[in-house]
């Protein structure tokens, strides 16, 4: 068993999901709300966006979709996703990339668990820890 992330958007699914594939090297899988049978769309009037997405990182996967009630983006807040890089080198590249359009919240550098670890709130509102792999002591 292997515990899978799954994130909300308040409508940035697509986008977002797009740009993790972009950055992790993987064609995400979006399944819109478009595509689901009519009596699922009846019943959410006015409703639309990402019903389910994945995008594979590494052997783990991110799931995620528009959240059509409003309340678990707000609830979000207080998770991070972290990745654990194999070099220096691709920790930061990933750490640039994802940082774009968001915000550090502490910038790549040193630790004593880690020889590069970063955190950062991208422009979709996920917060990430980037480090390369742990060191074991």
């Amino acid at each position: 068993m292997q515990p899978i992330v799954y994130l909300f958007f308040d409508g940035a699914c697509d986008a977002a999901m797009r740009f993790y594939g972009q950055v992790f090297g993987t064609e995400p899988e979006i399944l819109g709300l478009d595509s689901a049978p009519a009596e699922v769309r009846a019943s959410l009037p006015g409703a639309s966006g990402v019903m389910h997405s994945a995008v594979q990182v590494g052997s783990g996967w991110i799931y995620a979709a528009d959240d059509m009630s409003g309340d678990a983006v707000a609830a979000m807040q207080g998770c991070s996703i972290s990745v654990s890089l194999p070099d220096e080198a691709e920790a930061r590249r990933v750490f640039d990339a994802l940082s774009e359009g968001g915000t550090v919240r502490m910038p790549m550098a040193p630790m004593f668990f880690s020889p590069a670890f970063g955190t950062l709130t991208d422009r979709f509102g996920t917060r990430w820890m980037v480090m390369t792999d742990m060191v074991r002591g």
